[in-house]
């Protein structure tokens, strides 16, 4: 079994891979925390932003539609995630562990 997973660490679409899917993940969540720390940093330093009524004399301020901006933009991003998961890297883990099986049987 140790030489099925030194076929599939020696393959270097499995490299390839790791790396994409790296790539992919630090880019996402880089996007999600830019945008959450952008929005606690205008709550610090400039609250009156926020705190700004989207119609004169209601209630409901400019906090509430950013502060679900920032949780539904995390969610969209881990859709978007889920899906390129289980449309690319799973069909390349797929193949990477097939030729590895391959190499093992012969």
């Amino acid at each position: 079994m140790q030489h099925f997973y030194r076929r599939i660490y020696a393959d270097p679409n499995f490299h390839e891979l790791e790396r994409k899917r790296s790539r992919f993940s630090w880019l996402l969540a880089s996007i999600v925390m830019l945008i959450y720390f952008s929005f606690i940093l205008v709550i610090a330093f400039a609250p009156e932003l926020f705190a700004t009524p989207i119609i004169e004399g209601k209630i409901i301020t400019w906090g509430i539609p950013v502060g679900l901006f920032v949780i539904l933009l995390s969610f969209l991003l881990t859709g978007v995630y889920v899906y390129r998961a289980n449309n690319e890297f799973d069909q390349i883990t797929k193949d990477i562990i097939d030729r590895a099986r391959k190499l093992d049987d012969a």
